[in-house]
């Protein structure tokens, strides 16, 4: 059993039966956090369809922006002493050519990965914008898995964090969901 197992915040968080007393919120465990676009695009959200304005154009995997190339992917924080990890759904700016080569992949075939630069200020780690990333290709998503090269976010991908940072985490994204957990 892992000292996670023992806090009864992380208990009350993975339990969907419960419901918080002071609104009836309940909880069922970790939540991924995703991007529309990368920070730097100004034409709003696609909401899942292909936009396009001028030369700018952004689908949910793609987009380009005043000549320059993003891959949406998957950056990946394990919790330590659990078996899930957080993923932002997190946009990389990219070569062209890794563009490209990405975009003949959408329809079946193997990416081969390549290097970006990270293209989202990540709640919990806004300092990590513009960090350089490797793209992975991955068996299990759809996009490729982002590696931070260094930094903190490099450092908790590696050494996971805690549950106190994921809950930080979210509260930084908007939703602070600790008062909901703190008692029965």
């Amino acid at each position: 059993m892992s000292l996670l197992a023992l806090d009864s915040r992380w208990r009350r968080f993975n339990d969907e039966s419960r419901q918080c007393p002071c609104c009836g919120q309940s909880f069922s465990g970790i939540y991924d956090l995703g991007f529309d676009a990368p920070d730097d695009w100004p034409h709003g959200p696609s909401e899942g369809e292909d936009r396009e304005y001028g030369e700018d154009r952004l689908s949910p995997e793609l987009c380009r922006y005043q000549g320059r190339y993003f891959i949406r992917c998957g950056l990946a924080l394990p919790i330590r002493g659990a078996d899930d990890a957080m993923v932002f759904g997190a946009w990389a700016e990219v070569a062209p050519d890794l563009a490209r080569s990405y975009a003949a992949t959408l329809d079946g075939g193997a990416f081969a990965g390549g290097e970006g630069i990270l293209a989202n200020a990540l709640p919990g780690f806004e300092d990590a914008e513009g960090t350089a990333v490797t793209l992975l290709p991955t068996q299990d998503i759809e996009r490729p898995a982002l590696t931070a090269e260094d930094g903190a976010l490099a450092e908790a991908q590696t050494q996971g964090i805690s549950f106190d940072d994921l809950l930080d985490v979210y509260a930084a994204a908007g939703n602070d969901i600790r008062p909901h957990l703190a008692n029965d």
